[in-house]
């Protein structure tokens, strides 16, 4: 038996728990949210990374779809909504497929029946508008985790890639992670900075996750996750979920990509303008300077450093396909894992430690939530502390 085909036999037992997956988003942007135009039962090849053709054929068995929105959203709450809508539409439309999961117990049920746990994740605090409320409503909603930042700053904590306003969590942040414990909603820390990352891990009594982040020390990014955090998750319970996009995980990708953003800016243009001329200004400087592919082996460097840091029970998997425009080769889009395990198995990983990586630690971490929960839910009433009394 080959490598490949011990890891596809793996995962018929233990499938990958993947932790972010932004097809809503890319559904929205590119369909309108018709699902006859991208219809996910056949093969999207060109559209997407992900359908359920190519989902079966990495061994996926529980998926977090993110209801990600821009912060810069109109109303970022309705949007969320919307894309939540867009979840529940999948799950009626695809149900020989995809099980509508709320719990650890839900996922094992779904692995079960051989169907795809489909679970939710809003990917930054700025879905709640500054309120527990709201933060309360998407859980109701099937939410089971949120990412605390996007890509820039929230009024109550700092992100991974903007400029330090409250140094980590505010008041009232500190008091989103709480009342995120008493439901049973996991604290997401990737996309914030670090000091956001150490005042979670102070501030949470339930497990944390990275969704999708890599290791710092491996690539010097700051979307990825300094040793010094990564040492804390033992401690915490927590998973970290390697995440696979080249400009976070290559070294050369990032030197790139910031000269690539360099040159966008010396031409008049936003980095991320993906106007007809942009993308022509994007392309010749492509063609002048090659952009650095990433492949199988910098995934598994990452989680090589992060086991040896956090140790085996606190990795996971947070692909962000369907959230990024390039992808490593061989893991090109969903259908892709099995290649990662193989090397992993090269490398000397055991069946039971894969078995961490993809199943057992992801469900582990919903599960520990779920009884933080129990326990604080007998003990205090829900939050009604709002931004102006914490931090006004």
């Amino acid at each position: 038996m080959t490598n490949l085909d011990e890891a596809r036999a793996l995962l018929r037992e233990f499938p990958v728990v993947d932790g972010h997956n932004d097809l809503p988003w890319a559904l929205r942007e590119k369909a309108g949210y018709d699902l006859d135009r991208l219809d996910i039962a056949g093969h999207q090849h060109g559209h997407l990374h992900t359908d359920i053709p190519r989902l079966r054929e990495g061994g996926v068995g529980a998926q977090y779809w993110s209801v990600y929105v821009p912060a810069e959203q109109p109303d970022p709450v309705a949007a969320t909504l919307e894309q939540i809508d867009c979840v529940r539409q999948l799950l009626d439309r695809y149900q020989a497929d995809l099980a509508p999961a709320l719990t650890a117990a839900d996922m094992e049920a779904a692995r079960g029946e051989g169907r795809i746990a489909s679970l939710m994740g809003a990917e930054g605090g700025h879905s709640i508008a500054n309120s527990l409320g709201t933060l309360r409503g998407l859980y109701a909603l099937g939410v089971r985790y949120m990412t605390l930042t996007h890509n820039s700053n929230v009024d109550w904590a700092d992100s991974a890639t903007d400029t330090p306003r409250a140094n980590g969590l505010t008041a009232f942040g500190r008091e989103v992670v709480r009342e995120m414990n008493r439901l049973g909603m996991l604290v997401d820390l990737s996309h914030v900075a670090p000091s956001t990352m150490r005042d979670a891990l102070d501030a949470s009594t339930a497990p944390v996750v990275f969704s999708h982040s890599s290791a710092r020390a491996v690539c010097d990014h700051p979307r990825n996750i300094p040793d010094d955090v990564l040492e804390r998750l033992p401690a915490n319970g927590g998973v970290a979920m390697v995440t696979f996009v080249p400009k976070f995980v290559l070294q050369a990708a990032v030197d790139w990509t910031a000269e690539a953003d360099e040159n966008m800016r010396a031409h008049g243009l936003h980095h991320l303008d993906t106007t007809a001329e942009a993308m022509k200004v994007h392309r010749a400087f492509e063609e002048r300077t090659p952009r650095p592919i990433a492949t199988v082996p910098v995934i598994a460097d990452h989680l090589d450093h992060m086991r040896e840091v956090a140790g085996i029970d606190h990795l996971g998997i947070g692909g962000d396909y369907d959230g990024t425009a390039f992808t490593p080769d061989g893991l090109s889009d969903v259908s892709g894992y099995p290649n990662l395990l193989a090397e992993l198995l090269d490398r000397g990983w055991s069946r039971a430690d894969l078995a961490k990586l993809t199943w057992q630690n992801s469900v582990r971490v919903l599960g520990a939530a779920e009884d933080v929960a129990r326990d604080l839910r007998s003990k205090q009433a829900p939050s009604n502390a709002t931004i102006e009394s914490l931090d006004g």
